[in-house]
């Protein structure tokens, strides 16, 4: 069994691909944790705005949550239908695309790949964040262990797409088991208390109030609390991932995330104003999360505390696995209308598509490096794509509805169309509020990424139109090519392709590169006695030995000068360039000989045109005693006597 396989499991074949769909249950861990894991940060995030209120603060979370639940509602019943709309996966991206245009695609396209990143950089950072509130002494070590969680997701999801609903659904159940369990538990207290309970270990005095309440500061915590709205796409974008009935499964996975989320999401609104908790600086000495004071202040730093707090750190840091899952499949979408690479298009050996996963994981580590792992700096960046992709794609089922048209329609289209509204608004809300704090990033990246797809698509517009040919195959007048063998000595390799030489075309040049007076004479020499003798002999006309002086040992730049001025002087033919080499069983014997072939092949592509071919010629490097008879007791290498030719068969300097 290779490394490979230990790593990321045998390679599936095509026909296995259903095999790896997965059912509603599963599908919650894989396609619902960034939306559930938001709700240990997005109320956190608000909070952390509140910050200057003081207690005051804590008294506006539970509208400001409100108003976030409201508006998940709206979207939850927009992607619902989405979903029944686009079975095979209605993104934003798919759905904007389809109905608004293939710029506005773009437009969410590009929103939704940054938002994938700063989803997975978040959620990790999220999850390192409560580990290290229960921890403190690993403060220091953030970012190590923000990078090193990274990379175990990467090697997870590049395993499959089972594999991560197996290793994800423990802990994800456990989290809503343990959340939930103590979001009850504290509105039990809360009721026998009569709205004041008796807190177990009591929650760090909220700071004395150092700012009066505005409008413009609410709408900041709004938007800062709209984070835990981000990842509610991944269901739609990822329908065909789900079993039969898919539409069902996937609808029903959708349900009950945002279910699950609305209940957190309240509960946590609601115990935060009733145990008088808030925010702490994050990224300061004495740092606590929100839910590891909540947790505390309902069940006291006991056994239920700290599996919550793990299942926390989990999840949280899991939750970058929502944008693992959706970030590929929106890379291979935009690939295939040509926006991106075709390789992201390709399913990896695990059938799902590895170049946007390691892609996403390289992107997400340099996120973390520069923000140092703390969420709280990476927040400005957040939501802003989430949203707009929300608001182009109920823009792009308004349109849709109204093509589709009917009473049924008719009602959709009036749901899609208050969220694309509500959505809309949202993110003039997050972008004015964040736009100092970090969001212009977003904002500009957002056109910059939408310029480099149309570059792409324009390089492949131009390369399809330049090679598109319906013209039948030319038959008659073929002619040979004139081949050119370039050699450094007279060998085996030399010898194999001056034989395919002259098999091909009965035109063959051979290139000489004379470094000196004594290696001219001895291939010569060899010239003479081992092709020219044998040619005549058999009555074909010898191939003519051209020697290229190169006084200062030049050799690829001699031969493409050469090959480029027989060119230019044979414009009715059609010129071969035949090059021989070695081939290696191990890569690393590659780092004992030089690389001249591969220099004159780039070299040769870079500068060619279309009358020039490559053609290799590779002679396979085996077990050396089988060039030797059996019972051969001679010296298979030995130093060469003064006169003859010093590069010895497999030499470093040997070109071939």
């Amino acid at each position: 069994m290779s490394l490979a396989d230990v790593l990321f499991g045998r390679p599936l074949a095509t026909s296995e691909e259903r095999g790896e769909s997965v059912g509603w249950s599963a599908g919650i861990p894989i396609f619902g944790l960034d939306a559930l894991s938001s709700a240990a940060y997005g109320p956190e995030a608000a909070l952390t705005l509140l910050i200057p209120l003081g207690a005051a603060g804590t008294l506006y979370i539970l509208p400001i949550s409100f108003s976030i639940i409201v508006l998940l509602f709206i979207v939850y019943v927009s992607y619902r239908q989405t979903i029944a709309a686009y079975p095979t996966g209605g993104g934003s991206y798919t759905v904007a695309s389809q109905n608004l245009g293939p710029r506005a695609g773009l437009l969410a396209g590009a929103a939704l790949m940054i938002d994938y990143v700063l989803t997975a950089a978040v959620g990790i950072s999220a999850g390192v964040g409560a580990l290290v509130s229960a921890v403190p002494t690993l403060q220091s070590h953030t970012l190590g262990i923000c990078l090193a969680i990274l990379l175990v997701l990467m090697v997870i999801n590049l395993r499959g797409v089972r594999e991560v609903g197996a290793v994800f659904m423990i802990p994800t159940y456990l989290f809503i088991g343990c959340l939930l369990g103590a979001i009850g538990l504290g509105l039990i207290r809360t009721l026998l208390g009569a709205g004041h309970p008796a807190t177990v270990v009591s929650p760090p005095p909220l700071q004395h109030q150092t700012a009066q309440i505005s409008l413009w500061l609410l709408l900041q915590a709004f938007s800062s609390g709209c984070t835990a709205m981000t990842g509610v796409e991944a269901v739609s974008n990822g329908v065909k991932a789900f079993r039969e009935p898919v539409v069902k499964s996937a609808q029903r996975t959708l349900t009950v995330i945002i279910g699950i989320l609305a209940l957190m999401l309240a509960g946590i609104a609601y115990l935060v104003r009733a145990y008088s908790i808030g925010a702490t600086p994050p990224g300061q000495a004495g740092y606590q999360s929100v839910l590891s004071q909540l947790i505390a202040a309902v069940a006291g730093k006991n056994v239920f505390y700290y599996v919550a707090i793990g299942s926390i750190l989990i999840v949280l840091a899991l939750s970058a696995n929502t944008a693992f899952a959706d970030f590929p499949r929106l890379c291979r979408a935009l690939a295939e209308d040509c926006y991106l690479p075709f390789s992201f298009a390709s399913r990896g050996r695990r059938l799902v598509y590895s170049q946007g996963i390691v892609v996403l994981g390289v992107l997400c580590g340099i996120l973390l490096i520069i923000f140092g792992g703390v969420t709280d700096r990476l927040i400005p960046l957040y939501a802003i794509g989430a949203f707009l992709a929300f608001t182009l794609s109920q823009g792009g089922m308004v349109v849709h509805w109204r093509r589709t048209g009917g009473a049924e329609a008719r009602r959709s289209m009036m749901i899609n169309g208050v969220g694309a509204v509500a959505t809309g608004i949202t993110v003039l809300v997050v972008a004015v509020a964040k736009f100092v704090e970090g969001a212009w990033i977003t904002v500009l990246l957002i056109p910059a990424l939408i310029i480099l797809m149309l570059a792409i698509r324009r390089h492949y517009d131009l390369v399809f139109a330049e090679t598109d040919d319906s013209t039948p195959l030319q038959i008659a007048d073929l002619h040979p090519p004139l081949i050119v063998v370039p050699m450094l000595r007279w060998g085996k390799i030399s010898k194999k392709a001056l034989d395919f030489a002259l098999r091909v075309s009965p035109d063959v040049l051979a290139l000489h590169i004379d470094s000196g007076e004594e290696e001219h004479n001895m291939i010569h020499k060899h010239w003479k006695h081992l092709v020219q003798g044998p040619a005549k002999k058999a009555g074909v006309p010898p191939p003519p030995l051209v020697h290229l002086k190169s006084p200062y040992r030049f050799v690829v730049q001699p031969i493409l000068d050469y090959v480029l001025d027989l060119e230019r002087e044979n414009p009715d033919r059609q010129i071969a360039v035949l090059i021989p080499e070695l081939a290696e069983h191990h890569w690393y014997n590659y780092l004992l000989h030089n690389q001249r072939a591969r220099l004159l092949k780039e070299l040769l592509l870079l500068k060619g045109n279309q009358r020039i071919v490559i053609i290799d010629v590779p002679w396979y490097l085996g077990d050396y005693r089988s060039v030797v008879p059996e019972g051969d007791d001679r010296v298979h290498f030995r130093r060469p006597a003064r006169g003859e030719v010093t590069r010895e068969q497999g030499d470093s300097d040997q070109d071939e």
